[in-house]
């Protein structure tokens, strides 16, 4: 017989697309091996290298996935929203965190045991597919991310940033974002560079009618020209 505790955390995984292809009966037999984890904004939920065997759906929040570089730079993969996952990689090989991941806002986390998800995989071909997608996409960006670090110059790798912010769930193609809170360190994280370059190079967009900089926010006022940027024209 299910608890209140099983019903919410049946309904926070239904939250992820991941789950979506699970019927009730699979999503409650995950749900009871599942543990619910809160985080409060700026703590650190695993570091990279960490012994692991779980993977994580947001419920609430955003996390931050980043890396350090050699020299100690850290570089920012991705913002994860709520209804996505993270720490597949390790749940599925058993392996090491391949990468670290801290809380941006107070977070609602369903923590998945390795075991009991693999089995449940290996009765559900749907959500394995699912789950391959999701790998799939994230390889797709980090090679996207490779050409960009290697080939385009920080204007242009800052533009396609900028504008893959301003399409963030919850804006869409049709209603992108004209605001974006992300500060200047952060952006920098975001595409291998320094806040130094980024300042100059958003102080540059500022005076040109780009952008706009106040009070914290990042204000796209012309994004024809940013697209024109983002293609290197």
């Amino acid at each position: 017989m299910s608890t209140d505790t099983d019903v919410q955390r049946e309904k926070l995984l239904c939250k992820s697309f991941i789950f979506e292809a699970l019927d009730a009966q699979a999503r409650q037999e995950l749900a009871r091996c599942s543990v619910v984890k809160r985080y409060m904004a700026g703590d650190t939920i695993f570091n990279m290298g960490d012994p692991s065997q779980s993977m994580m759906a947001i419920a609430e929040g955003t996390v931050r996935v980043s890396m350090l570089t050699p020299s100690g730079r850290e570089v920012t993969l991705s913002d994860l929203q709520a209804g996505e996952v993270f720490g597949e990689i390790a749940m599925l090989d058993g392996g090491e965190r391949s990468a670290s991941v801290k809380s941006l806002t107070n977070c609602t986390l369903v923590v998945l045991e390795r075991r009991p998800l693999l089995d449940l995989l290996n009765r559900n071909p749907g959500c394995s597919i699912q789950l391959i997608e999701l790998l799939c996409q994230r390889v797709r960006r980090s090679d996207e991310r490779m050409i960009e670090i290697a080939f385009l110059d920080i204007p242009a790798r800052l533009a396609k940033l900028v504008l893959r912010l301003t399409l963030a769930a919850p804006a869409s193609e049709h209603r992108p974002l004209s605001k974006l809170p992300q500060s200047q360190s952060e952006l920098a994280g975001m595409i291998g560079n320094s806040r130094e370059n980024v300042n100059r190079c958003l102080r540059r967009w500022q005076k040109a009618g780009l952008v706009d900089i106040s009070d914290g926010w990042l204000i796209v006022k012309d994004r024809a020209r940013l697209e024109a940027l983002a293609e290197g024209e």
